[in-house]
């Protein structure tokens, strides 16, 4: 007997299905590929947030989210065994001239109201911070504690193992019974597109590289729109380029090494660090840019969670609460700009 069959063994997938189980619904997982097959492989993992000005829904979605990962990892991993890799470990960035100071203050400002309390940013003397930061021509850096850091694929395999721990069926084939929900990444929303006759989303390419080098309790950096991510495992990632056009999902080109070298020019440490891995994948986006949750727009008992696109591991907590919220008590909480008629 299953009550809820979630199609897609990603980050979104999962952590649905985890919500639906832990409420006490009976759950299968299905995904030909295995998990973690798609994006949500990848090795970045960067848990970070929109700016605290401008707030609006998806921001203030994605801080609720973020402000719950800590508790909702440390439950998955120790029911598990295995590690998801999370850590709040902040972030810095560096603050180029006056102007860019001028906002940095301005969006301390709004942390303080608009964080909560839970989490800060604020500007910092870039000799008061450690060896490890990014070159910054003012002297001066934005800190953050809210930003945090996980091991995409490490992550996916700890919510697996959760779920088969709790009962839940993880498998490569079977039949959809119960409520089913999508959540098949960029390919599913290029299929849902078809089915509709309109473009509602597609894939973005994302190459990475990950170096060995061990910071695994220091700072996330962020510098020339490039991330920078310690791991807990003696690693650092390094990403990401963002591509519409592509013709293989999987390859890496010369694209990732002009990345590389813009995040060694802002940190030279990087460059004795050997490469572990180069990794690509696609991500899925919504064409409204937000993650797309709620009903299917034909069919009924059926619903979408997709369009992660670059913030999936950071929505995921809150993503499975509503969506569960929908699926097992027919409670809608979800945003409407949320929701996939906002694509159509």
């Amino acid at each position: 007997m299953v009550d809820v069959t979630v199609m897609g063994a990603g980050a979104f997938g999962l952590s649905v299905a985890w919500a639906c189980v832990t409420r006490g619904a009976r759950v299968q997982v299905i995904d030909p590929n295995g998990v973690a097959a798609g994006a949500s492989g990848g090795v970045v993992g960067a848990l970070a947030p929109h700016t605290p000005e401008n707030w609006n829904v998806k921001k203030a979605f994605q801080f609720d989210s973020l402000s719950m990962a800590k508790a909702y990892w440390a439950e998955i991993d120790s029911i598990s065994g295995k590690s998801s890799g999370y850590g709040c470990t902040g972030r810095l960035q560096p603050i180029a001239d006056e102007r860019a100071m001028n906002l940095a203050q301005a969006r301390a400002i709004g942390a303080q109201n608009l964080w909560q309390g839970k989490a800060n940013w604020k500007v910092v003397k870039a000799e008061d911070v450690g060896d490890w930061k990014p070159r910054t021509p003012s002297g001066y850096l934005i800190h953050d504690t809210l930003t945090a850091r996980i091991h995409p694929r490490q992550a996916c395999e700890s919510l697996a193992e959760a779920l088969r721990t709790k009962g839940a069926m993880i498998i490569s084939d079977g039949d959809a019974l119960g409520q089913i929900v999508w959540a098949t990444g960029w390919r599913g929303l290029v299929d849902l597109s078809s089915q509709i006759g309109k473009p509602i989303g597609n894939g973005v390419k994302g190459q990475a590289i990950l170096l060995e080098l061990n910071k695994p309790d220091l700072p996330q950096l962020f510098a020339d729109t490039v991330h920078i991510v310690p791991h807990s495992d003696g690693t650092v990632a390094i990403g990401s380029t963002s591509e519409r056009d592509f013709e293989d999902p999987t390859s890496t080109d010369e694209q990732i090494d002009q990345v590389l070298a813009k995040a060694i020019a802002a940190v030279p440490e990087l460059e004795a660090a050997p490469i572990v891995a180069r990794w690509a994948g696609v991500r899925p986006r919504a064409k409204s840019r937000a993650p797309m949750l709620g009903q299917h727009p034909e069919r009924e008992s059926e619903f979408i969670a997709n369009g992660g696109f670059k913030i999936g591991f950071g929505m995921a907590p809150k993503v499975g609460e509503v969506m569960a919220d929908l699926i097992l008590e027919g409670k809608d909480t979800i945003p409407d700009d949320f929701k996939p008629e906002a694509s159509l």
